[in-house]
C-alpha cells in the first residue's frame, strides 16, 4: 500500500510510508509528522543549491470535499496525465471510502489501487477533479483482488502515466508493498476508460532497479527510462534505458545505457546514472526543448528537482534544486509540507510556471495529493 500508515500495518506489507519517511528524516514528532529543523533544508549534496526553490501550495485536489464525491475521500500519488480528449486524468494509488483511512487492524473500506480521477479543465491553473472512471464511484483501473500473502496482502501502484501518439501508457509496480513481485505494463485507446495489458517485468530484474519506472516521451522516436528500486528503505541505483515508441510493449526491447570498456554507451551493461541513494517517487519528463527529473529524495527528505540538456547528461554534475521541504503537521506554509511525497510534473508546465503534484499522510484524515506551484526552475 502506500499508505502512512502504522509500522506493522498487516494490509501493507514491508515497511510503511510513515516509517520510510522517518527513516530518511531521522526525527519524527506525534501521530508521524516529520520535523523541518535547521539541519532538513540543506540536503548536503556538493551539488546542492544554497536555499530552496520558492514554491506555493495551489489547492488540496483530493481529499473528502474534492473526491468523497466519487467514493474516493482517500488516496494519494495522483499521477497528471493529459489525455487525448483534453481532459486531465489523476491516477491514484491506494485509496479508500469511508470517514477515515483504514489503521491497523481496521477492515478496509472499498480498497482500491489503482484510480482515475478526472479534471475536465487540463490547464494546470484551472485544475478541479470533477469526475471519474467509474462515474460517481471511482473503479479500480485494472484488476487487484489485494490478495493475501502471509498478514499482508498486494497491490497495485502506479509509477507513471503518459501518452505517446494519443495511446495512453500506465506502469505498475504489483506486489505486496517495497517488495515488488513484478511490473507490468498497459495501455488505453479511450482516454483511460479501459485498459489493455501489453507485458511485465520480473521483480528482480536489473537487482530489482528496474521496478520503479517513468519515461520521457522525446521527439526522435524513443521513450527514454528512469528506473529505481521500489521501495524508500533500499540502497538503489538509476538506471536509463530507451525504447522506440512504437516498441513500448515488448519488454525485452528496453535498450540499457551503461559504462564498459572506459566509455557510455547504448546496450552496455546497465549502470547507475546518478550514485546510490534510497528514491521515493520519480518523475521524468521531456520539456520546453530539455528534460526534468523531480523525485523524492530520502536524505535530507526534499521534493527535488533537476534540469539537463540531454537523457545521457551527467545528472552527477547537474544542479539539485530542492522545491519542497518537511515541516510538522500545522506548521505548513510556502513550500513546508508535513510528511510530503510524490512531486509528480503537471502536464502544461514550463520552466518559468512549473507545477507539480504532492501527497502527504500524517493521520487517518490526512491523506490527499495537492497541487503545488514552482515559481521557476533554474
Amino acid at each position: 500500500m502506500t499508505r502512512a500508515s502504522d509500522e506493522n500495518d498487516a494490509r501493507g506489507g514491508g515497511h510503511s510510508r510513515r516509517q520510510l519517511l522517518r527513516i530518511g528524516i531521522g526525527v519524527a514528532l506525534g501521530a508521524g509528522g516529520v520535523a523541518s529543523g535547521a539541519g532538513v533544508a540543506a540536503a548536503g549534496g556538493p551539488n546542492d543549491p544554497t536555499s530552496p526553490t520558492l514554491a506555493v501550495k495551489v489547492k488540496n485536489l483530493s481529499g473528502p470535499a474534492e473526491t468523497g464525491p466519487f467514493a474516493s475521500p482517500w488516496t494519494d500519488l495522483g499521477i497528471p496525465v493529459r489525455c487525448p480528449d483534453g481532459t486531465m486524468l489523476f491516477v491514484g494509488g491506494d485509496t479508500f471510502n469511508g470517514d477515515h483511512v483504514p489503521q491497523p487492524g481496521e477492515p478496509a473500506d472499498d480498497w482500491r489501487a489503482p484510480v482515475g480521477l478526472r479534471s475536465s479543465s487540463s490547464d494546470p491553473n484551472n485544475l478541479r477533479i470533477d469526475g471519474s472512471v467509474g462515474g460517481g464511484h471511482a473503479n479500480s483501473l485494472v484488476d487487484e483482488p489485494h490478495n493475501p500473502v502471509g498478514d499482508k496482502a498486494t497491490t497495485a501502484i502506479p509509477s507513471d502515466v503518459f501518452v505517446v501518439d494519443g495511446v495512453m501508457y500506465m506502469h505498475l509496480m504489483r506486489g505486496v508493498i517495497y517488495d515488488t513481485h513484478h511490473t507490468d505494463f498497459w495501455r488505453s485507446t479511450d482516454n483511460g476508460e479501459t485498459w489493455e495489458y501489453l507485458c511485465q517485468w520480473p521483480g528482480d530484474l536489473h537487482g530489482g532497479q528496474f521496478q520503479q519506472k517513468t519515461y520521457a516521451v522525446a521527439d526522435d522516436g524513443y521513450c527514454y527510462v528512469l528506473s529505481t528500486v521500489f521501495n524508500r528503505g533500499a540502497d538503489s541505483g538509476m538506471l536509463l534505458h530507451r525504447v522506440r515508441k512504437e516498441s513500448l510493449g515488448n519488454a525485452d526491447a528496453y535498450e540499457p545505457w551503461g559504462y564498459a570498456d572506459g566509455a557510455w554507451r547504448w546496450g552496455a551493461p546497465p549502470t547507475t546514472v546518478f550514485g546510490i541513494r534510497k528514491w521515493g517517487e520519480i518523475c521524468f519528463r521531456a520539456m520546453d526543448g530539455k528534460y526534468v527529473l523531480t523525485w523524492l529524495n530520502m536524505n535530507a527528505l526534499s521534493i527535488r528537482a533537476m534540469v539537463f540538456a540531454l537523457p545521457t547528461s551527467d545528472l552527477t554534475r547537474t544542479l539539485e534544486q530542492t522545491m519542497i521541504l518537511p515541516c510538522a503537521p500545522g506548521q505548513e506554509v510556502a513550500n513546508l509540507v508535513a510528511s510530503p511525497y510524490g512531486g509528480f510534473v503537471v502536464p502544461g508546465s514550463t520552466f518559468g510556471n512549473f507545477h507539480i503534484v504532492v501527497s502527504q499522510w500524517y493521520d487517518a484524515r490526512n491523506y490527499r495529493f495537492m497541487q503545488y506551484k514552482v515559481n521557476m526552475l533554474s
